[in-house]
């Protein structure tokens, strides 16, 4: 039976160690919070991040990241993403070459503009990194609530490895060679859903926010395309898919942080409030940075970061974007030349 390390015992770390763990595998899961790491074991629940979901026996609690990362056949990076370079580097000494390595998490590294495998994979260089992506809110992952997700790795060999591991009957998992369209839609759609929910926030309706879904995925599209990714992808679960979970979920703390920014509280107010990482926040300033990089038209993003990081008032950021120069939907099409004489 293979044996499983979770680095990383938050909502999504925790649920799909659950996930595992009902496959009767022998899952450890870590926490670096010797504070975590006894809540698990004395409740065998995440009371405060996934309350009435207990834990199943085999899953084992600890805080040893070495036994965790030791003759695991998986292990599976789960922290949030501004930890995962310094989690990363601290399982260095533990992974023996060849480690099939999943990242979970979603972000870009502000720094460097590097995807998190990227990051992994400097950190890890004898690893063999892949990721795990698509719509999928804990809170519903852990009670056996129908979900789908995509594997990404550079071998079919990999990504199919990763596909048998997590498949359930209730968690289906696609695979794909698409690596960087994965990360992409799985860390931008964060930031589309700020301004979801900041949308909601102010008040407007569902108009509004299909018309910013829409043309935020127009946004990650076109950067991805200039960053060799592909449309299908963008098209699919770890692209249009979670967007639209992460911009409408009741369970989105993207969505919810924009909520409360289009109230009226500033970005730190409406992160503290929330009380988890909100993972747009962090990717925000890099999207854009990657948007001048790739000289890619992301005015979305860009209101985004005015909003965040400019305290411009939300209602503006929106009165802006509505306000643009008129252009056609999509360049690529065009009339027949008889039409347009």
């Amino acid at each position: 039976m293979s044996k499983i390390g979770i680095i990383g015992a938050g909502s999504w770390g925790t649920s799909l160690a659950i996930v595992l763990a009902s496959k009767g595998y022998e899952v450890m899961l870590w926490s670096v919070l010797e504070s975590e790491v006894e809540l698990l074991k004395t409740e065998r629940e995440h009371i405060h991040r996934l309350p009435g979901v207990k834990l199943p026996d085999n899953i084992i609690i600890t805080s040893d990241l070495e036994e965790t990362c030791t003759g695991k056949d998986l292990l599976v990076l789960a922290v949030a993403s501004p930890y995962v370079r310094q989690t990363a580097k601290s399982m260095n000494p533990f992974v023996k070459d060849g480690q099939i390595v999943v990242n979970v998490a979603k972000g870009i590294e502000e720094a460097t503009l590097y995807t998190l495998s990227e990051v992994i994979e400097e950190e890890l260089p004898m690893a063999d990194v892949a990721v795990l992506s698509g719509p999928s809110h804990a809170e519903e992952v852990c009670k056996g609530i129908p979900t789908t997700c995509v594997a990404g790795a550079k071998t079919k060999e990999t990504a199919t490895f990763i596909q048998d591991i997590f498949m359930t009957d209730t968690f289906r998992v696609y695979t794909s060679p698409d690596i960087i369209s994965i990360e992409l839609g799985g860390s931008l759609k964060n930031v589309i859903a700020l301004a979801a929910g900041i949308t909601d926030g102010l008040g407007f309706g569902d108009n509004t926010k299909a018309a910013l879904m829409t043309r935020g995925i127009a946004e990650i599209s076109r950067l991805g395309l200039k960053m060799g990714g592909s449309l299908e992808t963008f098209s699919g679960l770890s692209g249009i898919g979670d967007l639209i979970v992460t911009c409408t979920s009741k369970h989105s703390r993207n969505r919810n942080a924009g909520y409360l920014i289009g109230q009226g509280k500033t970005m730190k107010e409406a992160m503290d409030e929330v009380q988890q990482v909100v993972e747009g926040v962090h990717s925000a300033k890099a999207a854009l940075k990657l948007a001048q990089k790739y000289d890619v038209a992301m005015p979305i993003v860009e209101q985004i970061n005015k909003v965040l990081f400019e305290d411009m008032p939300a209602a503006e950021a929106v009165n802006n974007l509505l306000l643009r120069d008129k252009v056609s939907e999509y360049s690529t099409l065009s009339w027949p030349e008889e039409l347009v004489k």
